[in-house]
């Protein structure tokens, strides 16, 4: 076998400076690797050929500061706290201050929420005790205002603990600051975040616009941290929706394509579970003109129980979690196929599977695939595939 020389090397990415973090930080496995992971690259390959598909166009955007969205664990001792990720297999916190993917806003949040923690003498949460205050971090950057939505996950029942550190963030951050959350977590499991937020200053949500009406996400609802690649992929489907087209929309969230299309159709039919994701969409729709709100439906629930928001819809949009489609709603589609469907997957195993259910009636053809790099220097691919009546 041929080793490896300095010819074969990959070429460098412009103005990505080297992270000073890895080893031990594993978050980024494929670290100055351009374009989607291989396996990924050559499994979505060989579905394009065996349905009789080009090569998959693969879009990427910026490789460095991309990310808005980031929870950091807080781990450590008192006075010396930790604020990363861990380990790959383990409790153990790798402190990342200057974190290479991350905005640098979330990098000085993260510098300044710590050393509130040191000097109000606030102790980190510790897994094998079930003891500490400080348990995560959780900062998601605004881009219009370029400030950022600060949460405070603590083991505590009321913010009580943490007033002095707050207080220090609040001033500290100054303008940064769009606001300021407190959530409590009281339970010895690895779930991140408790179901309330206590609001202690600022906007109810971070507004975020994709070339429509503005979405709105609380600082409990699902977004992406790469919002130029969800753009566009917003953009992407949007661009496929034929004029004045009877939609409907599955695993909605907020409703960041679905508000986003509004001007393309003539309805839509928007399905979510999330309580939090539901409360952005409806700060969505109550920002709308009279008419585009005329045009939306909401159907609460899972999406087996919304089989009928896609009756007469021609296009349905799904955007499930990585273990894919319900049943229910792969059924019903092979059965009742709608003229198209557009399949955004964050999972590429289900993806694969849900494809080969949907075409095995042969009443749905895949007609176009495309890979999004909207984790840049993981195994993660986004990709969107358009199914079409056969």
């Amino acid at each position: 076998m041929r080793r490896r020389g300095a010819s074969d090397a990959p070429e460098p990415i412009e103005g990505l400076a080297p992270c000073p973090h890895r080893p031990p930080c594993s978050a980024c496995p494929r670290f100055g690797e351009r374009g989607i992971a291989p396996g990924a690259e050559r499994a979505l390959g060989e579905l394009a050929k065996a349905h009789g598909l080009p090569k998959v166009a693969i879009v990427s955007g910026s490789y460095a500061g991309f990310r808005l969205r980031a929870r950091l664990a807080i781990r450590g001792r008192l006075g010396s706290p930790k604020l990363g990720l861990f380990e790959l297999g383990s409790h153990r916190v790798v402190h990342i201050p200057n974190c290479r993917v991350h905005h640098p806003l979330i990098n000085h949040v993260a510098n300044v929420v710590r050393r509130a923690l040191v000097e109000a003498r606030i102790t980190s949460y510790s897994d094998k005790a079930h003891a500490g205050i400080a348990r995560y971090l959780q900062v998601v950057v605004e881009r219009a205002s370029q400030s950022a939505q600060v949460v405070i996950v603590a083991h505590s029942a009321s913010v009580e603990p943490l007033a002095g550190c707050c207080a220090l963030i609040r001033e500290r951050l100054g303008g940064d600051l769009h606001s300021l959350w407190f959530n409590s977590n009281l339970e010895p499991t690895n779930i991140i975040m408790g179901p309330a937020f206590e609001n202690l200053g600022g906007p109810a949500a971070v507004v975020e616009s994709f070339g429509g009406p503005s979405v709105y996400y609380p600082p409990g609802a699902f977004g992406q941290s790469n919002l130029d690649i969800a753009q566009r992929i917003i953009e992407h489907v949007r661009e496929r929706i034929p004029a004045q087209a009877r939609v409907a929309e599955f695993y909605a969230g907020v409703g960041a394509i679905g508000l986003s299309v509004l001007d393309r159709v003539s309805e839509i039919r928007l399905n979510e579970l999330g309580p939090h994701s539901l409360q952005g969409l409806a700060l969505g729709m109550e920002q709308l003109a009279p008419a585009d709100r005329a045009k939306v439906t909401v159907a609460p629930g899972t999406a087996a129980s919304a089989l009928e928001a896609a009756c007469d819809s021609q296009v349905v949009i799904v955007d499930p979690p990585r273990k894919g489609l319900e049943p229910e709603l792969t059924a019903h589609f092979r059965d009742h196929p709608p003229e198209r469907l557009f399949y955004i997957s964050c999972g590429l195993a289900s993806l694969l599977d849900d494809i080969a259910r949907l075409t095995s009636a042969r009443a749905m053809r895949l007609a176009e695939l495309t890979a999004f790099n909207l984790m840049p220097f993981t195994d993660h691919v986004e990709t969107v595939a358009r199914l079409e009546r056969s």
